[in-house]
């Protein structure tokens, strides 16, 4: 594990739709002859709202004693204060002054990760409940004959990639973000930072599957 030269730990604020989504992403990756050997991707679901997350990152990271890699926390906004949405962005900035190789980022969902996949499908913009998103990816996968969209999915990597567009989800994504510049994360709704992780995860996918992507 030490000679892995990328090492990638994601800390997911979900105990299943997000970590079955990365799962995606680790089984193409462990697949592929070139980079299987050079990257370490480890799937830590969390079940804990936003502040926590990041502390159980930081808690892992001191109990395995890691010095290098990329600590990823991936939450949604959901209900929570907008002190503690904001608030991880500001600890993980401290957090990355300490050591250069271990650095913390924040793949946040404004408000839930059902906005992230929505995007693979519409550039969509209003400041919708949850719900709304989900009733939108329930229509979208009984058009498709996927019958209704469920939160913990085994194969939402595998149908965002076949029936929806990823290039087109970052972009999108990126345009919301680039809208919103010099807001705060709570003020971007809807806003999703996920693209981050799906852009760094998606070089190392095999060819074939890499242009979805790019």
């Amino acid at each position: 594990m030490e000679l892995k030269q990328y090492r990638y730990y994601i800390f997911c604020e979900g105990q299943q739709t997000e970590p079955q989504y990365f799962m995606g992403f680790k089984k193409l990756i462990e697949e592929n002859p070139i980079y299987k050997d050079m990257v370490l991707i480890a799937i830590e679901p969390c079940q804990a709202e936003t502040m926590r997350v990041i502390g159980m990152a930081e808690e892992y990271v001191r109990e395995n004693n890691i010095q290098k890699g990329q600590i990823w926390c991936v939450y949604d906004k959901d209900s929570f204060p907008a002190e503690h949405f904001n608030g991880v962005v500001e600890r993980a900035e401290s957090l990355n002054k300490k050591n250069s190789e271990l650095q913390y980022y924040i793949a946040w969902s404004n408000e839930c990760i059902e906005f992230w996949f929505l995007l693979h499908f519409a550039y969509y913009t209003a400041n919708n409940h949850r719900t709304e998103y989900i009733t939108f990816l329930n229509t979208k996968f009984k058009e498709l004959g996927l019958g209704k969209y469920q939160k913990n999915m085994k194969d939402i990597f595998a149908i965002l990639l076949e029936y929806g567009n990823p290039k087109l989800a970052i972009r999108y994504a990126k345009r919301i973000i680039q809208d919103g510049a010099g807001k705060t994360p709570t003020e971007i709704a809807p806003g999703t930072r996920v693209y981050e992780l799906v852009e760094e995860l998606a070089k190392y996918l095999p060819e074939e599957k890499r242009c979805y992507f790019k």
